[in-house]
């Protein structure tokens, strides 16, 4: 029995169900198992490379293109996370997280104990320490704003040139479902340094088929 098979792959599932974990408690499309099998299947990889160096010595074998191969992979499965809600795109920090996880196993695979412990440590406190501060951050620059458009294809994107000209980042985009001739649109956005409220709200209502309802203070 090699029992450095054994550790490795149970490293895997210890560093990969730490971040996974993370994932379910957030309730997000991937969560502990899909995780700590990725960080488990990077191992395998890289200690299958580590075999054929020792197996196959007259065929050369490069032990760098298999692991490649998981990083530019792993792209595909984190494109499954990434979910758009109407204008809303969720999922992309799952999908990085996933993508991390699978260079962890590699680490992990090729016996870079220290760099994935370390790696692993610093992502559980991006995804949950860093998080807390993004969530506390934006509430001291975020404004929301509540206009009622007229219900036609091209309005929400003209309401996205303006803001996009005052360098304003959008945060987040919600529109009622309207049956007749306007519906109501929910704007979250972050205003740069030195922009002025009014001067937003005076650019958003000289558009035609835009009524601004609310702005907060």
């Amino acid at each position: 029995m090699n029992w450095g098979i054994i550790i490795k792959l149970l490293l895997a599932m210890v560093f990969g169900g730490i971040i996974g974990l993370e994932r379910e408690i957030g309730n997000r499309p991937a969560g502990f198992r899909t995780h700590t099998l990725v960080c488990m299947g990077s191992v395998l990889v890289m200690m299958t490379s580590e075999y054929l160096i020792k197996t196959y010595t007259s065929l050369e074998p490069d032990p760098s293109r298999l692991g490649a191969q998981v990083i530019s992979g792993i792209g595909f499965l984190g494109v499954g996370t990434i979910l758009k809600d109407g204008s809303r795109v969720r999922g992309l920090t799952t999908a990085a997280s996933l993508w991390v996880v699978a260079c962890i196993g590699l680490a992990i695979g090729v016996g870079f104990y220290w760099g994935a412990l370390t790696a692993t440590l610093f992502s559980y406190i991006t995804l949950v320490l860093l998080k807390k501060f993004e969530d506390y951050m934006p509430r001291m620059r975020d404004h929301e704003i509540r206009m009622e458009i007229k219900n036609a294809p091209g309005q929400i994107a003209e309401i996205t040139n303006i803001l996009a000209v005052l360098n304003v980042r959008v945060r987040d985009i919600k529109v009622d479902p309207g049956q007749g001739e306007v519906t109501n649109a929910y704007f979250n956005l972050v205003f740069p340094p030195g922009l002025d409220k009014k001067t937003v709200y005076g650019e958003l209502s000289r558009l035609e088929g835009i009524r601004l309802l609310h702005g907060d203070d």
